[in-house]
């Protein structure tokens, strides 16, 4: 179990949809099987707050703050997380998680960074971008590279927000606020919102978030990153797992581009692709990784994560 860490603390959100604060209340659970130690603190929205005190199930939290209405979305609290810092080393998670493992030498990874989000150093023409075919349009108009000029960057990292940390208030506050720029200059950019995408009714704060960080150069923290990664995404192909997440493996091919081709959903045509790249040396090399967080992020992926939250929520409330 990890050790009572003085200044050391996770912090959740949650707003909108019951569903969302079941979701903060089954990643702690899975949280607390490995560290009983450090504090977690939970901003939510009133009537969240009330639903945990009526179930007699607030005491889960160490701490519960009401989250102000403006901040009650994924942009008006990751763009405002420095108003949201309750320890002096706040490692921010995203509700849709499970914890598969010890997390003391994360914290250990982490002290030396101010602040930093997990990610890749360079985003493809993906992030921020059309999902669809659209996306050759953007490549052979040379959006991307026109987007960076234009802001004067030589780089773009892809972050994944599922997982931010910090312990410096002021560089936080300065990211922060320059993301909030960042995302109301969209029209200048080839980025496109993300509620265009099917099912997503919430814009994203990662692309905002990525330039902030490039212009104030801070560093992303590597997010496939083998045998330590601090999290990965949950796609069913790719991870071994049982009904509780008690013993979680995920498949991650040591070549970037060979593991994001797990966005192809058509199987035969994804095992083709990998088995033709695999001729090349190293591109076929992968390893089966125990990451720190598994990220239900894929929206067509999250339902063995609906079940496992309704389960622990029913077992807390019985």
């Amino acid at each position: 179990m990890g050790n009572n860490q003085s200044g050391q603390g996770y912090v959740y959100n949650s707003f909108g949809d019951e569903k969302y604060l079941k979701h903060a209340v089954a990643s702690v659970a899975t949280l607390r099987r490995y560290d009983t130690s450090r504090p977690v603190a939970l901003y939510c929205t009133i009537d969240h707050k009330e639903i945990l005190e009526k179930n007699f199930i607030a005491g889960h939290f160490t701490q519960i703050n009401i989250l102000p209405e403006e901040n009650a979305s994924i942009t008006g609290f990751k763009h405002n997380v420095h108003k949201f810092m309750p320890f002096e080393k706040n490692l921010y998670i995203d509700s849709d998680i499970v914890w598969c493992k010890n997390p003391e030498s994360l914290w250990s990874a982490f002290t030396p960074y101010r602040f930093t989000v997990t990610g890749n150093q360079t985003s493809d023409l993906f992030f921020g971008g059309p999902k669809g075919v659209g996306i050759l349009k953007d490549f052979l108009l040379y959006r991307r590279k026109k987007t960076l000029k234009r802001f004067g960057l030589t780089y773009l990292s892809r972050v994944q927000t599922g997982m931010i940390y910090s312990s410096d208030a002021e560089l936080t506050k300065a990211v922060c606020q320059l993301a909030g720029e960042m995302l109301d200059h969209r029209h200048k950019t080839h980025f496109r919102s993300r509620t265009e995408e099917a099912g997503r009714s919430e814009e994203s704060c990662e692309w905002s978030i990525a330039m902030a960080m490039a212009t104030l150069k801070v560093q992303v923290y590597p997010w496939l990153f083998g045998y330590n990664s601090p999290q990965l995404d949950f796609i069913e192909n790719y991870t071994e797992f049982d009904e509780e997440f008690n013993n979680v493996k995920c498949l991650l091919y040591s070549d970037r581009f060979v593991y994001d081709l797990k966005a192809v959903q058509i199987n035969w045509l994804r095992k083709s692709l990998i088995a033709l790249l695999s001729l090349l040396p190293g591109k076929g090399d992968y390893l089966y990784a125990t990451p720190y967080c598994l990220h239900f992020g894929w929206y067509n992926q999250k339902e063995p994560f609906h079940q496992f939250s309704e389960s622990v929520w029913s077992k807390l409330t019985s």
